[in-house]
């Protein structure tokens, strides 16, 4: 569900008019109606004093599908089109997932802080960055919310097919007297599967996050929307990546 239909929707069931939400968010009406419209983007700030206004919380507005009680039925004037997810089931594209971890260990596998912990974060942000930028998916992965921060579902699954086939070896190391997983490459990744849109992403991803330690990119992670507004244990949606804070988007407009 696209947020601006989210939070007509519960504007509405407030009993609230357009110009009412706009006094306490402080926007004008014009630009309410743009929002709800989805003819303007929402700032998580904004995000917030929405929430306020209508006392749900951002969960709610960018996730309203998993609070049916809280949601009102659109009016006979609304059309089927304007009810409609943005398409973002994952992809889960394996052959991609496996080229694409072949990359980040080249590049930065052998380096002391690469272990299994640091690459779930890498794989996410270059998932979910390539998501925003370009409204498609590039592994398409499945990842779900725990302590630590995003965790793609298939990676063991992926990581035994390769060891098994030879591309991959697992290491058992210890970093700073912690136990750690690392994994090393033991063939070259396919560069023909990748488009220079790819290449870009996944390396600025690398370059601004492939030095963090794994507490370090588990905090950072914990910081973007995704992450928060997803429940524990539960799938992280791509469609919230659209409500980044202007740290983590990747988008140029």
């Amino acid at each position: 569900m696209k947020i601006g239909l989210s939070i007509k929707r519960f504007r509405k069931k407030l009993g609230m008019r357009q110009e009412d939400i706009a006094k306490q968010v402080g926007l004008s009406r014009s630009t309410i109606a743009q929002i709800e419209g989805d003819r303007r983007r929402v700032t998580v700030e904004e995000l917030v004093l929405f929430g306020k206004a209508m006392n749900v919380s951002i969960e709610h507005l960018v996730n309203p599908e998993l609070y049916p009680d809280q949601v009102v039925e659109p009016s006979e004037n609304e059309n089927e089109e304007g009810c409609r997810e943005r398409i973002s089931i994952p992809q889960n594209n394996y052959e991609k997932f496996k080229e694409v971890l072949l990359y980040v260990l080249a590049k930065v596998g052998a380096k002391p802080n690469i272990g299994e912990t640091v690459l779930y974060k890498l794989l996410y942000f270059i998932d979910f960055n390539y998501y925003e930028k370009y409204e498609e998916q590039l592994i398409g992965a499945t990842y779900i919310k725990n302590t630590y921060g995003p965790t793609p579902t298939h990676f063991h699954k992926l990581v035994d097919e390769m060891i098994q086939e030879g591309s991959l070896a697992r290491v058992s190391n210890e970093y700073f007297n912690y136990p750690q997983t690392k994994y090393l490459p033991r063939i070259e990744p396919d560069m023909t599967a990748f488009t220079a849109n790819e290449l870009e992403v996944i390396n600025d991803v690398i370059r601004r996050l492939g030095s963090l330690n794994a507490s370090g990119i588990s905090e950072y992670s914990h910081k973007d929307i995704p992450w928060m507004t997803a429940q524990e244990g539960k799938q992280i949606k791509y469609e919230s990546v659209f409500y980044r804070t202007q740290e983590y988007s990747v988008r140029d407009d």
